[in-house]
């Protein structure tokens, strides 16, 4: 499976796809796990979103290296800057295993239980 990183060019249903930077796992023409990486707007956090692994390939640890790759991506590119992601609780030791901490308390997007968590730039960056 090839990992590859590009800028979308599609308007995207909330409207921030645009100048998103978006990672994707290809198995062939098949995507088997995405997500995007939002530029800093002024003196905020870079944004980690729309974590999502196809079913089918779940249990690959996709989603780690998706991650792994994203945080590395935006440290090279935006270095000094934090990170943040809305994630699902239930995925709160998930994104706490690379250095995330919560910062909000549980909140209901969707429907489901989210949190927001954060990654201070380390001290190499």
């Amino acid at each position: 499976m090839n990992a590859s990183l590009l800028t979308s060019h599609w308007a995207e249903i909330d409207g921030k796809d645009i100048g998103a930077f978006h990672l994707r796992i290809l198995d062939g023409d098949t995507l088997a796990a995405a997500l995007r990486v939002l530029p800093p707007e002024g003196e905020k956090s870079v944004k980690i979103g729309r974590v999502v692994v196809a079913p089918a390939y779940r249990g690959y640890k996709l989603g780690q290296r998706l991650m792994t790759e994203a945080i590395a991506f935006a440290q090279a590119r935006f270095p000094g800057s934090p990170l943040e992601l809305g994630g699902q609780s239930h995925l709160q030791k998930f994104y706490a295993s690379f250095g995330f901490v919560a910062i909000s308390g549980e909140y209901l997007e969707d429907g489901i239980p989210h949190v927001d968590m954060r990654l201070e730039p380390s001290e190499t960056d």
